[in-house]
Parts: C-alpha cells; sequence; structure tokens
C-alpha cells in the first residue's frame, strides 16, 4: 500500500508542499508547477480536509471516455473535503495552480449553502473541465483577486470579498463545463444512448424483483463515471434527471406487465422492484394519472 496522508489544515498543506508558512488559515493559492514546490517522490495517496481546484498543464493527451483529445491548453480538477488523491512522482505538470480553501472559510456565508449546487467537486479525475487560454485567463484573473485579498490585513470585510470571489470563479467553472457538455456533443450522445440501453436491459430481465430499483449510482458504475457527472450530462441533453429515467422506464414495464399479463398489481409492485405495492401504485399514478388498476382497463 503507498503511503497514506491526513492533511487537515491549511498549515499541514503548506509543509506538505515545503512553500513556508500561509498568510490566511482557511484559504491559500499555490503554484503547483513551481521549481520550489516540493513534489513526492513515491506514489502519494492523500485526504485533504478542504475544497481544491487545480488548474494544469500537461503534456501530451488523456483519455475522455472512448477517446483521446489534446489537453495541452489546461485541465482543472476538482475535489471535495475527505476525498482521497493519488499523486505520482511521473506526473507532468508545465504550469498550474491550486485553490485549496476550508469549508469553515464559506460555511459562514450564502456559499456555504450553495457548494453541495458545484457538482463537479464529486466528479472523478477523467471527468475534468479542460479550458481554452481565454478562458483560463478569466480563472487566473479570479485567482489573482483572491489571493490579493487574503494577502492583505484581515478586516470586517474580508472574508466576505474572499467568499464573493469564490463564487465567481465557481460560477465561470459551472459555465465553461456547459460549454463542454456541449462541445463534446458526439461522446456524450454516446454516454446518453449508452445509458439507455442499461436501463432497457435493466428492466427487460429479472434484475428488479432481485436487486430492487436501481439508483444512479448503479449505472454510473457501469459506465465508469462518477454519478454527479452521469446525473449533469443527462440532464443537460434530455433535460430529465437520473431518476424521472428510471421511473418512467419503470412506468413503461409496468404498463405492459398490465395489458400483456394477468399478474395482479402487487406482483407487477414485485416484479419492479418495489418492496411495498402502494409506493408503486403512488408512483404510477404520478407519472399517468392512473391507478395500476384503472389503467389496465382503459381501452
Amino acid at each position: 500500500m503507498p503511503p497514506y496522508v491526513d492533511i487537515e489544515s491549511i498549515s499541514e498543506l503548506h509543509e506538505f508542499y515545503g512553500v513556508g508558512k500561509p498568510k490566511h488559515p482557511l484559504i491559500t493559492v499555490i503554484d503547483v508547477g513551481s521549481n520550489q514546490v516540493n513534489r513526492p517522490k513515491e506514489l502519494l495517496t492523500y485526504r485533504l480536509s478542504f475544497y481544491t481546484i487545480f488548474c494544469k498543464k500537461f503534456t501530451g493527451t488523456l483519455k475522455y471516455g472512448r477517446s483521446y483529445y489534446d489537453f495541452r491548453e489546461g485541465s482543472l480538477m476538482f475535489t471535495a473535503p475527505g476525498q482521497v488523491v493519488t499523486a505520482s512522482p511521473d506526473m507532468n505538470i508545465e504550469e498550474g495552480w491550486g485553490l485549496f480553501f476550508h469549508p469553515d472559510l464559506v460555511n459562514t456565508g450564502v456559499l456555504g449553502r450553495k457548494m453541495i449546487d458545484y457538482t463537479f467537486f464529486q466528479y472523478e479525475a477523467n471527468e475534468a473541465l479542460h479550458v481554452s487560454e481565454d478562458e483560463k485567463d478569466i480563472l487566473t484573473t479570479c485567482i489573482q483577486n483572491i489571493r490579493k485579498e487574503y494577502l492583505q490585513n484581515i478586516d470586517k470585510h474580508t472574508t466576505g470579498l474572499i467568499q464573493a470571489n469564490i463564487e465567481l470563479l465557481l460560477n465561470y467553472c459551472s459555465r465553461f463545463y456547459d460549454r463542454q457538455f456541449y462541445s463534446r456533443e458526439k461522446v456524450n450522445t454516446d454516454v446518453v444512448q449508452q445509458f439507455e440501453k442499461l436501463i432497457k436491459d435493466y428492466f427487460a430481465g429479472e434484475t428488479p424483483m432481485n436487486s430492487g430499483l436501481p439508483n444512479v449510482g448503479y449505472f454510473a458504475s457501469r459506465m465508469n463515471l462518477s454519478p454527479n457527472y452521469l446525473s449533469d450530462l443527462l440532464h443537460r441533453f434530455t433535460g430529465k434527471t437520473t431518476q424521472e429515467h428510471i421511473h418512467l422506464e419503470m412506468v413503461e414495464k409496468a404498463k405492459s406487465l398490465l395489458w400483456s399479463t394477468q399478474k395482479s398489481v402487487s406482483e407487477i409492485a414485485y416484479t419492479l422492484g418495489f418492496e411495498h405495492p402502494s409506493h408503486f401504485t403512488r408512483l404510477f399514478k404520478s407519472k399517468t394519472g392512473y391507478a395500476p388498476s384503472d389503467y389496465r382497463h382503459l381501452n
């Protein structure tokens, strides 16, 4: 097993990178492409207690889905507090920065309640945001403003201004991710089609009866995607959440069973993975406007 390191404070992070004492206890920006920054001499696994955004410029190509793309312009990777990251000594980073901020910094304001909306903090590394030079310039300006603010003497305005600049940065990241979803339409269309096939296959057999209704994690794991990334992609391309897709496919299967078999409503509910027939009846009615027993007798 590789060495495992817990980094729980900004001070410990600065010690890890060997960059001196931090200027603020809850936030820092580190030039991760600098020759002055310590790099792991062996495969290293560590867990950070804060939000991180890495902007790194790599050489070569990176596999994304089933295809390879040229990412020399730069990539952004996000991690949430408590996530485990593995760094390799042969990682080839030409340049880049890392923004690290503790949850305590944002939890005192509106931004703390909005962090859950920035779902890309739960994406996998292969689902990174790949930015153009113009986009990178915008993000770098945000980072410079954040750095300037925490380097000044702390006063009653400091926290609010830092929070506002972090929120601006994250809103730009959301915009750029939207651009990326649509600029890779062919790849993402393939993902949607793969998901639709998986969900139809799931309800075509006896899996629901044995395993119950599936969740987004079930399909994401089979597609080598993070649940949040799959959910966001489906919503952007179809306008429906993953759960809505699952429920709609379940309803279509239920309609087929109601019309083509003599199974009771309870038997159909168990066949589709419901522990309680009443839950099936309530969901079916919410999607069709009819109770299952009434739907069966429609002309």
